[in-house]
């Protein structure tokens, strides 16, 4: 039986001429047969492919051997199918989009939160003189969590710095941020940082990382990513449901996107009324003309828009 890795990694170092980078990129994954969404800027690289095990270790070393991105991080899974169909790498302005007009004052090469391991993240969870901040969006908080944590009512991370002046009330403690992976915690930090706060930590490696080397311990729900999968496991000490179903508000692990491709909301959803709605939030979608066609999984390869008259 073949295997297949997925891998989750990004890496902040500067890329001269990263457009160039991309394009170069692309037709380096697709020669091994990669698929997958990668981000390239010119302060680095964010991404997450899928594979063989072959491609996906030939890929590791390449990067690695890249003095620019020697310290990249792989968080690899296993998995029975590669988790995208296509293969993306697109140059961007940043690799987390920030919203912020001066990027110059978040460079997560110069300034960020202290590293934690996902032991020490753990050991730490429950003093009193620490805050844990979620730096997600909502659909991904929603879906799962660690418990205790401070969530944030944002639809993109570039909403995050709006959200700074609320956070001051925490600026006496020990600010705890997460992700699903690491890459927003490394802004999210260097904001905090920037604007006052003095005692700021991030997860290192992020979710999946803490699943993998602490078991996930409250860790509450499932996490989101952003691939074909849309949720995985993680904690596998004491786990819980803590999602919702958009509709009727059973518990419900399963996040889909609706099926009316021009909503395509991120909810939590039950099969009960997943079969019912044919995989849309609302009756009012269900009639849409572009209706995508509902298989239980809730994930649709993203389709051209027509283009208007």
């Amino acid at each position: 039986m073949m295997t297949y890795n997925t891998l989750l990694y990004y890496c902040y170092s500067p890329i001269a001429d990263a457009e160039q980078f991309a394009a170069d990129h692309l037709a380096f994954c697709k020669s091994l047969g990669l698929v997958g969404r990668i981000i390239v800027a010119e302060e680095g690289l964010n991404g997450t492919v899928s594979g063989t095990k072959e491609a996906c270790d030939t890929y590791m070393a390449h990067i690695k051997a890249d003095d620019r991105f020697a310290k990249t991080d792989f968080k690899i899974d296993e998995v029975a199918e590669p988790s995208f169909i296509k293969m993306h790498c697109r140059y961007k302005a940043e690799i987390v989009y920030s919203g912020l007009r001066d990027t110059s004052i978040i460079n997560p090469n110069e300034k960020t939160g202290k590293y934690l391991e996902p032991k020490e993240f753990s050991e730490m969870l429950d003093r009193d003189d620490v805050v844990i901040l979620d730096v997600r969006s909502n659909y991904e908080h929603n879906l799962g969590k660690f418990k205790n944590a401070v969530t944030l009512d944002i639809e993109n991370f570039r909403d995050f710095p709006d959200q700074i002046n609320a956070l001051a009330q925490y600026k006496d403690k020990k600010v705890m941020t997460y992700c699903t992976g690491g890459i927003k915690c490394e802004k999210a930090s260097a904001l905090l940082l920037h604007h006052g706060f003095t005692d700021v930590y991030q997860l290192h490696g992020g979710i999946i990382k803490y699943g993998k080397e602490a078991g996930g311990k409250d860790f509450e729900g499932k996490c989101y990513v952003f691939d074909n999968r849309i949720a995985v496991d993680v904690n596998s000490v004491n786990p819980t449901i803590v999602s919702v179903c958009y509709n009727c508000g059973t518990t419900t692990p399963k996040m889909i996107n609706c099926a009316n491709p021009e909503c395509n909301e991120h909810i939590t959803q039950c099969d009960e009324c997943g079969d019912k709605l044919q995989g849309c939030c609302s009756v009012a979608c269900t009639t849409h003309p572009r209706k995508r066609p509902y298989d239980g999984t809730g994930y649709y390869v993203k389709v051209p828009q027509p283009v208007k008259a």
